[in-house]
């Protein structure tokens, strides 16, 4: 899948997206009816409190979580409309994620964790390798390359996540609440990387329930109960 020279109105379009999960207990939906645009070059926050459909939403933009209903455009793609294997190539091309958990690899090194989503890119392996050490440096650990992630803080594993969503030069960044964990000096440390990427063209779309952390962002999102407030 080669990108597309952006002519879309709208960078993402989320439009009428529902989203219901079977349990034992019956049918619970976790968002009921979503409508919502963000443009290229935006740094957006979703705010909530815990479920809310925030992490949900995020989950949808991402091409990871199907919507019960509705469609999701990126560049005017229907992600929804492609087969995995397609939306695979899409989430490698197009989208770079933060989890809440970091998720790094423990048995791995910092530059070893960094460089997995080049792995599967074609990209020769010297190359991935400068890729990594580049956006390491980005965001101050390129000392640390040969570390294992239990040898670093909390707030430097938030920065080898951030490096790892951005080593292939996605256009559009996802983080699932990436202060949660933080003390709030390592916390503000991260929005300012975060707002340094997109002030360097970078969307960055952020789910959060901290109003403080909203404050680096252009546009702030309410949801509640499954619905997005008017703005």
């Amino acid at each position: 899948m080669e990108k597309k020279t952006r002519t879309a109105e709208h960078l993402i379009e989320v439009r009428a997206v529902g989203k219901e999960y079977q349990l034992a207990g019956g049918r619970v939906s976790a968002i009921r009816e979503m409508d919502l645009r963000i443009d290229d070059g935006e740094f957006v926050s979703i705010m909530g409190q815990s479920g809310s459909g925030k992490s949900t939403l995020l989950s949808i933009l991402g091409g990871l979580n199907r919507p019960s209903r509705g469609r999701v455009l990126v560049d005017s793609l229907d992600i929804y409309a492609l087969s995995s294997e397609q939306r695979a190539d899409f989430r490698s091309e197009y989208i770079g994620i933060i989890f809440q958990s970091f998720q790094l690899i423990p048995y791995l090194t910092v530059l070893e964790n960094v460089k997995l989503p080049t792995a599967i890119t074609g990209i020769p392996g010297r190359e991935q390798e400068r890729m990594a050490r580049s956006v390491l440096d980005k965001v101050g650990l390129a000392a640390k390359a040969g570390r294992l992630p239990d040898q670093l803080s909390g707030g430097e594993q938030e920065r080898v996540a951030i490096a790892r969503a951005i080593v292939n030069r996605p256009p559009i960044l996802l983080a699932d609440e990436p202060t949660g964990n933080l003390d709030s000096e390592t916390a503000t440390e991260v929005m300012r990387i975060l707002r340094q990427l997109n002030e360097e063209g970078l969307t960055v779309i952020m789910v959060t329930h901290n109003s403080e952390t909203c404050r680096y962002s252009g546009r702030t999102i309410t949801v509640r109960d499954g619905v997005c407030l008017p703005q």
